[in-house]
């Protein structure tokens, strides 16, 4: 089984709730009906926007959501059902073969098939620096910064996707995909985001050490003095787990 993800951009006349309701709703059904053998949709819809100051973009316009599937093949000749009906649903789609990997189960707050998870669910678009090797992009990555942000945030879920290859034509280049849940309140709250409530010392710690990791492995844009990535919030709705 092999999991692919595509990245969505939502018409700029297309609103938020009949984007999620879509994507959440005839789309899911067909590609369940095309062999689908688990999905999850993550859109960044009305019961994010308080986290819109979370976001950060280096992709214009960026995407707003992202479709998992787990399909036996991810050849184009079997995958192309898949293609054509996601293409059809949103303005925009560009899908990527990924590897994934899990340091933290969501064991705290389950998924419930189709229903929103608690929280929200924050996606990290990731672009290796030219300066980094591949090797050692993912030896900072995953040896070494995995560890400081599971130390320093309140996540209760942490995917990393590295992705294989594209499989959509002049896809924009996207090296890997986090996505980490978060408690609800983090989307206003730094303390809670950093695991760090009623104690100003310890979000400083937190906050500095998630930046200076951050610097080894994720270059900064100099104009905005941001990190070269793009951040979205979002919903997240497990339709059906991959195991199924």
């Amino acid at each position: 089984m092999e999991k692919v993800i595509y990245a969505l951009w939502r018409a700029s006349g297309d609103g938020r709730a009949d984007f999620s309701r879509r994507l959440r709703g005839d789309l899911a059904e067909k590609l369940l009906d095309l062999g689908a053998r688990g999905l999850q949709v993550n859109v960044a819809d009305d019961d994010v926007a308080p986290a819109d100051t979370l976001r950060q973009t280096n992709t214009r316009p960026q995407m707003e959501g992202l479709l998992s599937i787990w399909v036996d093949t991810a050849i184009e000749k079997f995958r192309r059902p898949f293609d054509l009906a996601i293409a059809a649903a949103v303005e925009r789609a560009e899908g990527y073969l990924v590897t994934e990997s899990q340091p933290i189960r969501n064991t705290r707050h389950p998924a419930r098939a189709g229903e929103r998870t608690w929280g929200f669910s924050q996606l990290a678009f990731l672009r290796r620096p030219p300066r980094l090797s591949h090797e050692a992009w993912l030896d900072v990555w995953h040896n070494s910064h995995t560890q400081i942000a599971i130390d320093t945030q309140s996540t209760f879920l942490y995917v990393q996707n590295v992705v294989v290859r594209p499989l959509t034509y002049a896809a924009p280049r996207i090296d890997a995909l986090v996505e980490e849940c978060f408690p609800p309140e983090a989307m206003t709250d730094l303390a809670v985001f950093f695991d760090a409530v009623g104690d100003q010392d310890k979000l400083r710690r937190n906050v500095q050490a998630m930046m200076d990791s951050c610097a080894r492995f994720i270059d900064r844009n100099e104009a905005s003095g941001q990190h070269m990535i793009d951040v979205v919030p979002t919903s997240q709705y497990v339709i059906r787990p991959p195991a199924a």
